[in-house]
């Protein structure tokens, strides 16, 4: 299946075998890695991971569908954004991204998440998205809070990750925020 999302300066895609080594790059980074739940060790974990992907669909009840983030001019893989789509709950889904540090402070991420949103809540139908972040995350939480999600809870505590517990912030964009923030930007207004 064919699979894109055109933004003004990124094409997201279904990853393919060729981005390992980039993609390998950047989540081997420990600065990339420090607030997630997982660590690549090797090449061959990103092939496995690319290639399980490549028999997952968008909108499948129980997956994470892993979008590549690319640079279209020059057709470079600059970070991947997660979609989870909830086994039992069809209406909502959860975001995560991970962008190489050469990239990040110039707004790619912000790009690739609002095009996201536009494919959850306009092709979709989704009501709700959520993305959570450890509370030491500043970059992350900046980025959900310019996106424009809502900062909805803060457990203390309460995720166990890379031998520690750290708090956990939830974020979520229900759809009417999506379609007023659709309309404020198409009236002209500054939507940051």
């Amino acid at each position: 299946m064919v699979f894109e999302i055109f933004t003004p300066r990124l094409l997201l895609r279904k990853l393919s075998k060729d981005d390992s080594p980039a993609m390998f790059d950047y989540r081997s980074d420990p600065e990339v890695v420090r607030y997630q739940n997982w660590d690549v060790r090797s090449i061959r974990e990103i092939d496995d991971f690319i290639e399980e992907q490549s028999h997952i669909d968008p909108d499948t009840p129980g997956t994470w569908f892993q979008l590549a983030i690319v640079l279209k001019d020059g057709n470079q893989l600059i970070g991947d954004c997660g979609i989870h789509f909830f086994p039992d709950n069809i209406l909502q889904a959860e975001i995560g991204c991970s962008l190489s540090p050469k990239f990040q402070g110039r707004g790619f991420a912000s790009e690739a998440l609002e095009s996201v949103f536009s494919f959850l809540f306009e092709t979709l139908g989704k009501h709700r998205v959520t993305a959570s972040a450890d509370s030491r995350n500043k970059a992350s939480i900046e980025l959900m809070e310019r996106i424009g999600m809502r900062r909805e809870a803060h457990f203390r505590l309460s995720y166990w990750c890379k031998g520690e517990w750290t708090d956990d912030i939830i974020y979520a964009m229900l759809d009417e925020d999506w379609n007023n923030r659709v309309r404020q930007v198409q009236k002209g207004g500054d939507h940051d």
